[in-house]
């Protein structure tokens, strides 16, 4: 099993440090796919992946100097994220509790992701054709309430919140699509460290191999190595090509495991 996720960690934080979606929307939904882990064993597998992407990702882009020049607003942002994914994880929680049954939990999962991939597609493919400019939203308060609702979407999908980080990233705060996947990687850092947090401290956990863990921890932090590289050679239009791909690779893996969860 191990040369199978491994290989899939690393190809999805590859093409997600380049997109700016953090690995997540790829791994949680390929994990499910696979159907040899339950679904809290998966969420919390895929957030590890995406935070040690993450937090190589920014760490490597603060060595280099090359940060956002947007940081008052990525940081307001990440930091309403911190608050909507201690949320997220609260509703996720919940619901496992509420249902004895985890492809009930899991079918609400992927019908969200799939809603959630078919908005983003819409907005990139719209937004160029008919010239949406985004608002330019200044000031904590409203940085910190876009936050909150990414934080609390990705964090009940446990997907890291990418597709919906450049979403906001472009509409709300008017930034370049490569800007965006930068100020996206900031944002995931942060919820998802709340959001592993959380998890340690609730979840029963025990059950998760951790040569699993460690590996996929690393096949990640190698992808955003080489995302990082890519991704600097890249124009904007490239980049929203290969995130439409990506997403619609996504939407047909997520159709695949609702089927799959439904008939269990």
């Amino acid at each position: 099993m191990y040369w199978i996720i491994w290989p899939v960690c690393l190809a999805a934080c590859l093409i997600g440090s380049i997109c700016g979606l953090g690995g997540g929307v790829i791994i949680k939904p390929a994990l499910d796919l696979f159907g040899s882990m339950d679904v809290a064993q998966v969420s919390f597998l895929s957030g590890c992946t995406v935070l040690a992407m993450a937090l190589y990702s920014v760490l490597r882009a603060r060595a280099k100097g090359t940060l956002s020049a947007e940081a008052k607003v990525d940081t307001s942002v990440a930091v309403g994220a911190v608050v909507g994914g201690l949320a997220g994880k609260q509703l996720f929680s919940a619901l496992s509790a509420a249902f004895p049954y985890p492809r009930i939990v899991g079918c609400s999962q992927a019908a969200a992701l799939f809603a959630v991939c078919l908005f983003t597609i819409a907005y990139t493919v719209v937004k160029d054709r008919r010239e949406i400019h985004g608002r330019r939203l200044s000031g904590w308060l409203p940085g910190c309430a876009v936050g909150v609702g990414l934080g609390a979407v990705s964090a009940f999908l446990g997907i890291g919140g990418g597709p919906l980080n450049i979403v906001a990233m472009t509409f709300f705060f008017a930034m370049a699509s490569k800007d965006a996947v930068q100020a996206s990687l900031y944002i995931i850092l942060y919820s998802q460290t709340a959001a592993t947090v959380m998890a340690l401290a609730t979840q029963d956990l025990s059950g998760i191999d951790p040569v699993l863990l460690v590996g996929m921890v690393a096949f990640g932090i190698a992808g955003a190595a080489g995302g990082r590289t890519i991704n600097r050679r890249l124009s904007n239009a490239t980049v929203d090509r290969l995130f439409i791909g990506l997403l619609v690779a996504i939407m047909a893996i997520t159709v695949a495991n609702f089927l799959g969860f439904a008939a269990m």
